[in-house]
């Protein structure tokens, strides 16, 4: 039987006067990869962000979001960071790596502030790096990487915690269509590898079609 990994009732959000969650449930079980789609503004991002814990709903006496058997809305901010940390993983559209910084190093961060001992996450990194193709990359900075190079460094940097969900927010919206390609590839050979929980917000219909569930989101609320 499937083990549920997230389990989200009745969220919802809004900015002043508007309403961007009109009470979402959803329910995601471990190693499913999940794609969500809809028009600008239908709070795909929105609704990843609170899923992923970088924002908090609305909450009210029916509002429930529950990661890996942990209740969200408990957890003080330094406990959320924490938890965040170590379950978590962030794929952007934009890589956000930083400029100064080698691939490595870019990788190393998350597991730094997981407190690994530094030759551990860089030996971790290395393995990472390797794995995605990217071993002659390791010590460049990411003004001398292609983008498809660029992104998937940040895929190893969501990785290096090994967290069991990784949320993806347009992760293919800023490749050609090559590196999109083989970026979509990737996230299932490290589904089967690794047994992660993707939730993928794209507008890449070739992406969502491959999941295992597409979600539709319309004017704030899953309609599929």
């Amino acid at each position: 039987m499937s083990k549920t990994v997230i389990s989200a009732k009745n969220i919802k959000k809004a900015f002043n006067d508007l309403q961007v969650l009109k009470g979402v449930d959803l329910i995601i079980d471990e190693s499913e990869i999940i794609s969500i789609v809809g028009a600008s503004g239908a709070g795909k991002t929105t609704l990843l962000q609170i899923l992923g814990t970088l924002d908090k709903p609305d909450y009210n006496s029916e509002t429930e979001l529950i990661i890996n058997g942990k209740s969200i809305k408990e957890l003080n901010d330094k406990a959320l960071a924490r938890f965040r940390n170590k379950h978590i993983g962030f794929i952007f559209q934009f890589h956000q790596l930083l400029p100064e910084f080698t691939a490595l190093e870019n990788v190393c961060i998350p597991a730094f502030i997981n407190n690994t001992p530094k030759a551990e996450a860089e030996k971790q990194a290395k393995e990472l790096l390797d794995y995605l193709g990217l071993n002659e990359r390791i010590s460049h900075k990411p003004n001398s990487m292609s983008g498809g190079e660029q992104q998937r460094v940040a895929v190893a940097r969501a990785l290096i915690n090994q967290p069991n969900i990784i949320f993806a927010d347009e992760p293919s919206g800023n490749l050609d269509s090559e590196s999109a390609e083989q970026l979509h590839q990737l996230f299932f050979k490290l589904r089967d590898k690794f047994k992660q929980t993707f939730v993928i917000v794209t507008h890449n219909q070739e992406l969502a079609n491959m999941a295992d569930r597409k979600l539709t989101m319309v004017d704030g609320k899953i309609i599929n």
